[in-house]
């Protein structure tokens, strides 16, 4: 009999625990008046509690949910929630039964009938005014920032002008300006010498080049054809210009070039392979040559008007500067058009599309590209998380763990990015209560693990848009980032099952508003899965 009662007296006090008291401050007010909706529950101090946080009820707005307040009664506590509900329409309306979460379970409150009453005017007593133009609304100037991007591209512009007037000019390949044809041909002898072309094996490369050296002189200081002629006739032509121009040249002279000539002609035609004395020969005989030939010629002396020759240098030095001064006018021109047409353009889309949408589109913001990007819904883990995000989140590779039967983890990018999201699912090998008071600890220290330190938490509970209760966990930490400090805001939703648990978590630069954006909509889409 006793037994009995006790299971009565327990049956009758859970009841009295999930009983939930409904009541309105009017059912009559008028067009935009606010109704004031009062929920109430008297529970002890373990029971958990959640009351529903919806924008509309029937067709009723919500314009304002009020904190729950809370009033003890010895062990017990009074938990009363007030929403402020209006209506722009005049009617009739229903105020439906609301799901209040009492330990995981739902509790309904009472439905009510509320009416919204015109809002009459006597236009006999109340004076009427002609319906005014509509007022500009008076913009919020952001024209120092404009000022402030203006000086920023004109102290651009200066820098690369001055960058570009005194940079280091590149050094032109050095041409060497011979003053006589036989400085020129002493000085290519000497670096033929230098190639060392015979002595590694390229006989056939230093005949050529040495006799060239020869047929080049004779061209520019006698001034016969003798790149294009052959050897007879280029010592033919040789020793008719030495009778006509009354050259001093010995016949031993000409026949030595002659020797070197056909012997260079062998080995380009025929392959003779000449020895190292000879070819040492060869060398001297062309130098010889050259020298005599360059004696032969009888000197003329040329009077020089000394100040028509200083004059001409001068008007030279004149024209080089003239032509320097034209090059850079038109650097400078090129390049204060190319910043100013670039200054122009942003200065453009500063004022049409304002200051951040420009600084966005110029430099770039991951974070508004994923908010304004196309988006993806998909399930992932088990038990399974539907969620929506601007990116697919990719799998981890993760150690097996001897508590769960399952773990799979999935991510966006790393915890020191600007943007990171990660997502947890958990499946214990046995049935499991889960703490999820203990699983926001333990993921505060997975943080540290990771490199977060100055880890601010605070913790509450939360419901998702289908009535699932878990824990949600906030604050702020500080992240490496290539060796700065980087502070980051940060959210992570805890959901329990019978044997798993869930997690999802958003970090995101702490003064960016377009994570804000992406954590709301990513966590109003969550929608979960039982264990399977």
């Amino acid at each position: 009999m006793k037994l009995k009662l006790y299971i009565l007296l327990f049956f009758t006090t859970s009841l009295f625990a999930q009983k939930v008291t409904t009541s309105i401050d009017s059912t009559q007010k008028k067009i935009g008046a606010e109704f004031k909706l009062t929920l109430k529950t008297e529970v002890d101090t373990l029971t958990k509690v959640s009351f529903p946080n919806p924008q509309f009820i029937g067709n009723l707005e919500v314009i304002q949910s009020y904190k729950i307040d809370t009033v003890k009664k010895g062990s017990r506590h009074e938990l009363i929630k007030k929403y402020g509900l209006t209506q722009f329409d005049s009617g009739k309306y229903f105020i439906s039964r609301l799901p209040i979460m009492i330990n995981g379970k739902p509790v309904f409150s009472d439905s009510l009938n509320v009416e919204v009453k015109e809002v009459v005017v006597d236009t006999l007593k109340q004076k009427m005014y002609d319906i005014k133009d509509i007022a500009p609304e008076k913009a919020q100037s952001n024209w120092w920032m404009y000022v402030v991007g203006l000086l920023l591209f004109g102290l651009l512009v200066f820098g690369v002008y001055r960058f570009l007037k005194n940079r280091p000019k590149k050094e032109k390949k050095v041409v060497i300006e011979y003053k006589t044809p036989i400085e020129k041909a002493t000085s290519l002898l000497q670096q033929l010498e230098q190639k060392e072309l015979w002595q590694k094996g390229e006989v056939k490369s230093y005949y050529s080049e040495l006799t060239d050296i020869a047929r080049n002189y004779i061209e520019e200081e006698i001034h016969i054809p003798a790149m294009e002629s052959t050897t007879s006739e280029l010592i033919e032509a040789l020793r008719r210009a030495a009778k006509q121009k009354k050259l001093k040249l010995s016949n031993e002279t000409v026949v030595n070039l002659e020797k070197v000539l056909k012997q260079a002609d062998l080995v380009k035609f025929a392959k003779s392979k000449p020895l190292d004395f000879e070819i040492e020969e060869d060398k001297k005989r062309i130098a010889n040559s050259i020298v005599t030939i360059h004696k032969s010629i009888p000197v003329v002396v040329e009077k020089t008007n000394e100040l028509e020759l200083w004059n001409e240098q001068q008007k030279e030095k004149a024209r080089l500067e003239q032509l320097r001064k034209q090059k850079n006018k038109k650097i400078a021109l090129i390049t204060v058009s190319i910043v100013g047409l670039i200054v122009f353009i942003f200065g453009f889309f500063v004022i049409t599309k304002g200051f951040e949408w420009t600084k966005d589109k110029v430099l770039g913001n991951e974070t508004r590209e994923l908010a304004e990007g196309e988006w993806i819904h998909s399930e992932y883990g088990n038990p399974g998380i539907k969620v929506e995000t601007p990116k697919v989140l990719q799998r981890l590779d993760i150690k097996k763990s001897r508590l769960f039967k399952e773990m799979q983890q999935f991510s966006y990018g790393k915890l020191n990015d600007d943007f990171y999201i990660g997502l947890g699912t958990f499946k214990f090998k046995s049935t499991t209560k889960v703490d999820l008071d203990k699983a926001v600890d333990e993921a505060i220290t997975q943080l540290e693990k990771e490199g977060a330190s100055t880890i601010f938490v605070k913790s509450e509970d939360y419901d998702t848009q289908n009535g699932v209760t878990g824990k949600k966990a906030y604050g702020t930490l500080t992240v490496k980032d290539d060796g700065d400090s980087k502070k980051m805001y940060y959210e992570i939703l805890f959901f329990k099952q019978d044997d798993g648990l869930q997690k999802v978590m958003i970090a995101f630069k702490d003064d960016d508003k377009y994570g804000k954006e992406i954590i709301e909509r990513i966590f109003n889409s969550v929608e979960l899965k039982t264990t399977q």
